[in-house]
């Protein structure tokens, strides 16, 4: 059964949506003379992805219907819980996502400790280990992850597909983390089943990878990363992080957090990172 797009239910929604966000509840500067109730259009675009233009003809009942991709984006971009992602799927004339571990719109209490960590790397990542979100400074420790698309999306895959992946972990880590992203894909096509993304990231590995096939074949289940991470980053050496994880069961997200020990080395390189990557970035990421 078809169903078509309510331009006046689209508009009023998007538009009580804004009014009802403040700057800082998704990650923006507040900024004096502020007199619009809620967030601009422009800053909603902005969040979205998309021109101001296209946008503010949706709040005016205008332009042509948004694609599942743009209403996927809008839905992001204001913070939307999974029910009100569903109304507005449903309101634009698109039946809503099916419900299941694969969706990729992060909840909004993910987002709203995201978009705090301003000082700090962090990123959320889906179960099969592709980054949907990074913090500007989690972007200067490790490169932009959200940018790869199909199966290089995820760390895992590209772990074994691409030997530049590797070039920001310690080289002595390597070993246990071939071993580490195997035995958790394993792990994770057991649980999801055949047919399942995880089945095709590991047939697809199995084909192309004599490494992968190696460290699968002996059945390592069960490993847990390391408290501590080395990352070897090329303009400010080494860095040794505690990455906290806080999981999402619903959406089978986690947001990792790494952190430094304080007056330690690596702590004093990650502050040296922050000035580069607000050098590089701009102080907005």
């Amino acid at each position: 059964m078809a169903v078509t797009i309510d331009r006046a239910g689209l508009a009023e929604f998007l538009r009580r949506r804004r009014s009802a966000l403040q700057p800082d509840d998704v990650g923006l500067p507040r900024g004096q003379r502020r007199r619009t109730t809620g967030l601009r259009r422009e800053e909603v675009a902005g969040l979205c992805h998309m021109s101001t233009d296209y946008y503010s003809r949706l709040e005016q009942e205008r332009g042509p219907q948004p694609s599942e991709q743009m209403v996927a984006a809008i839905a992001q971009g204001l913070h939307l819980s999974l029910a009100e992602r569903d109304h507005l799927f449903r309101l634009a004339g698109h039946r809503a996502p099916v419900p299941g571990t694969g969706s990729e719109h992060v909840s909004p209490g993910l987002l709203r400790i995201l978009d705090r960590l301003t000082d700090t790397p962090a990123e959320v990542v889906t179960e099969l280990g592709e980054t949907l979100r990074q913090t500007p400074l989690g972007v200067a420790l490790v490169g932009d992850l959200t940018a790869y698309r199909g199966p290089e999306r995820s760390l895992g895959y590209r772990w074994f597909s691409d030997p530049a992946s590797r070039a920001r972990y310690a080289p002595e880590e390597h070993a246990f983390l071939s071993r580490l992203f195997a035995s958790g894909l394993r792990e994770l096509t057991a649980l999801r089943g055949p047919g399942s993304r995880a089945a095709q990231l590991a047939d697809d590995l199995l084909a192309r990878s004599e490494e992968f096939r190696r460290v699968w074949d002996a059945h390592e289940v069960g490993l847990a990363p390391r408290d501590t991470k080395r990352f070897l980053h090329p303009e400010v050496g080494l860095l040794e992080l505690s990455c906290q994880s806080l999981l999402d069961p619903e959406q089978s997200h986690r947001l990792l957090v790494y952190t430094a020990a304080p007056g330690s080395e690596s702590h004093e390189r990650l502050r040296l990172l922050s000035v580069i990557g607000e050098t590089v970035l701009g102080p907005t990421g």
